[in-house]
């Protein structure tokens, strides 16, 4: 089964380009490689990071971005997982 993986923060006020560049920074050092990786940004310093894997399970044990240090965003990070249909 294809798994994405959805990872999405908001910036604190005046951070988007920190969190955009924390965001990436790990994106590119996951434990190990998805099929494919993206990096979005949105109005209101949002973040968005998309990994595709392949896996057994709906609940896989897959690597997925951490929670950034408190000062960075305004929030707790928001995370989903979908399954690919056809």
């Amino acid at each position: 089964m294809r798994l994405t993986l959805m990872w999405e923060a908001r910036a604190a006020r005046g951070r988007g380009p920190e969190l955009l560049e924390w965001a990436r920074e790990r994106a590119r050092v996951l434990a190990y490689e998805p099929v494919r990786r993206e990096v979005f940004r949105a109005p209101q310093d949002r973040v968005l990071v998309l990994t595709w894997w392949e896996a057994e399970a709906f609940d896989a044990e897959l690597p997925e971005l951490p929670e950034p240090d408190a000062e960075l965003i305004t929030r707790p990070v928001h995370r989903w997982r979908f399954e690919a249909v056809e």
